[in-house]
């Protein structure tokens, strides 16, 4: 039985983790975010998670190598429980990227077929959407959330999660300047992402991310060809 690897290209606010839940609650797709993994490690004091903790707390960034490793290590130990996994998080480099193409070559990982979804989002769009984003607080949920009028992923009760009851917060660098910076680096590094993929033959999925959620969500069933409901 094919089963399905699915990563998100796209810019900060783009919907890359509006979608992923979305699948997540209503398709079953694992969600598996780098983020969550670095925590989990971290709680449960592993070796990576002692390593990782120290970078972060010396304010240094998480080795390539380090990630590697983590993402590696939990799809050899479930990769096969699952028909869909979305990569949340990762690869964000070359390196990373590389890393995890060796790995699919792998034979364990012979019925796994990658595509590459990159969600079209104007810069535009990303000031107005990210100037607007709340999140839950709740490290385990971190559900995000518009507080844009008429947006149809406000939450139910005003700065109330939906899913846990937790209240909804700002980012500290969901200011104008942050987000500058934060797409002039995305940019740099999804140009040279996209250069990888197209080097070793996979084919990138263009979705247009402006639209209302519900049609990119069924821009993304249509054009990867995945249904599982």
């Amino acid at each position: 039985m094919q089963k399905n690897m699915l990563i998100f290209l796209g810019p900060p606010g783009s919907g890359k983790g509006s979608l992923s839940q979305l699948f997540f609650r209503r398709e079953k797709w694992q969600q598996l975010s780098t983020g969550n993994l670095c925590r989990q490690h971290i709680i449960n004091k592993t070796e990576i998670g002692k390593t990782i903790d120290f970078a972060m707390k010396s304010g240094k960034l998480i080795s390539d190598s380090l990630i590697i490793s983590m993402v590696a290590d939990w799809l050899r130990g479930n990769g096969q429980k699952y028909s869909t996994i979305i990569l949340d998080g990762f690869p964000r480099t070359v390196e990373q990227a590389s890393a995890l193409h060796e790995l699919l070559l792998q034979p364990e990982f012979a019925d796994m077929k990658l595509k590459v979804v990159r969600v079209n989002v104007s810069d535009k769009a990303v000031h107005e959407r990210l100037t607007g984003r709340t999140i839950c607080e709740n490290n385990k949920c971190q559900v995000v959330y518009s507080n844009h009028s008429g947006s149809q992923l406000g939450p139910v009760k005003e700065m109330v999660c939906d899913i846990c009851s937790c209240k909804l917060v700002r980012r500290h660098d969901d200011n104008i300047t942050a987000i500058d910076e934060r797409l002039q680096q995305y940019h740099k590094h999804e140009n040279a992402l996209i250069a990888f993929f197209n080097s070793v033959g996979e084919t990138i999925i263009e979705i247009n991310g402006e639209e209302p959620i519900e049609l990119v969500y069924e821009q993304v069933l249509k054009n990867t060809g995945i249904r599982t409901s």
